[in-house]
């Protein structure tokens, strides 16, 4: 009954009703613009708060135990913190790209949000490019940084935004090759239509070792892609003081840093949806029984349940790892993960065409 899609059904036939087609419609983009800010806000406090106590936890420290019980409201203060300092803008910057980086960063990430699928019949838009769209949508992101380093007239933020550029549009064609091989797979690119080709099995299970390879390759590109340890070359503290957004401060920061953890969710809810079947329930091909069990799970468990396990492994590998020099990371992305991808995606390609998968 309180399920996600019949909430939102409940919502659209009541707003119909009640007032005439065209108001109706702007009343829903209204309430879904409201909804997405107020995700981004609780996803922030809530994804803050997840890695300083995974950080403690792999260091064996207690981590936030102050503020509120087990240090929950610890992300709050912060955020008071950030809003109630100043924003500067330096003298020597161009003032106007300086202030409109941040929103160019977090603009990005609120449209990719759009073709996720968040609960069965639940999600803002099911375009029929939406692989393409994410793809596309998510790379406007490097423009917003390296507004940033250039608009902020200090050489750290310069070579930060520099690094990240070269970082991020590498490390794109690996998680491109790695959706496409999905795409391949389920013969779609839109996202509804490749979590129903996992009806019968997610495509981890059912894809044998060339789908195994392909996350692989996603979950680290995608970890380069939004600058994290240990590919956080564009912020590295000990050599660029804090990278592109050296010259940040107050809400105009806070933007930058909420920007990476909704980019970290975003990638892993792409991730879960293309190899794990998103909001769909674990099913083993004919198994009625176990398959009709597993859809007493409500759909939106299943969906945050596997992003928060990519979100986990993400934040594992940033304090498991040491910071790798750029040469090394760039040496990664062309030398090894690139051709892997390129044969990867041929294999994967021959096994749809012969049907070999499950």
């Amino acid at each position: 009954m309180w399920s996600l899609s019949n909430i939102a059904g409940i919502t659209q036939t009541w707003l119909n009703a009640t007032f005439n087609p065209t108001i109706a419609l702007w009343s829903e983009f209204v309430i879904v613009g409201v909804l997405v800010i107020a995700l981004f806000a609780v996803l922030g406090l809530g994804l803050v708060y997840m890695e300083r106590k995974v950080a403690a936890h792999i260091q064996i420290r207690l981590g936030p135990n102050r503020v509120g019980p087990m240090g929950i409201f610890q992300t709050t203060a912060d955020t008071v913190k950030l809003i109630m300092k100043e924003g500067l803008t330096p003298d020597g910057s161009d003032h106007f790209l300086f202030n409109l980086a941040p929103f160019v960063v977090m603009i990005a990430a609120m449209l990719v949000l759009a073709p996720i699928a968040f609960a069965k019949n639940f999600q803002i838009w099911d375009i029929n490019i939406g692989v393409l769209y994410v793809s596309a949508v998510s790379s406007i992101s490097v423009i917003g940084i390296l507004m940033a380093g250039w608009a902020s007239n200090n050489k750290y933020s310069l070579l930060g935004a520099m690094r990240s550029g070269a970082q991020i549009v590498s490390y794109e064609l690996s998680v491109g090759l790695s959706i496409i091989s999905i795409v391949v797979l389920s013969g779609s690119l839109q996202l509804s239509d490749i979590i129903a080709s996992q009806q019968d099995g997610w495509w981890i299970f059912k894809g044998h070792i060339p789908v195994i390879i392909a996350f692989v390759i996603f979950i680290i590109a995608v970890t380069a892609e939004t600058n994290r340890a240990p590919f956080d070359l564009a912020e590295a503290e000990s050599e660029l003081t804090a990278g592109f957004h050296t010259e940040y401060s107050g809400m105009k920061f806070a933007l930058f840093f909420l920007a990476e953890y909704i980019n970290i969710f975003i990638v892993c809810a792409i991730g879960a949806t293309l190899f794990f079947g998103g909001w769909m329930p674990l099913h083993i091909g004919n198994w009625q029984g176990f398959n009709q069990v597993m859809d007493y799970i409500p759909s939106s468990v299943w969906f945050i349940s596997k992003t928060l396990f990519l979100i986990f492994l993400i934040m594992w590998f940033r304090w498991t790892f040491p910071r790798l020099r750029i040469d090394q990371l760039l040496n990664l992305e062309w030398k090894y993960l690139l051709p892997i991808s390129m044969v990867n995606l041929l294999l994967i390609t021959v096994m749809a065409i012969m049907k070999w998968h499950f």
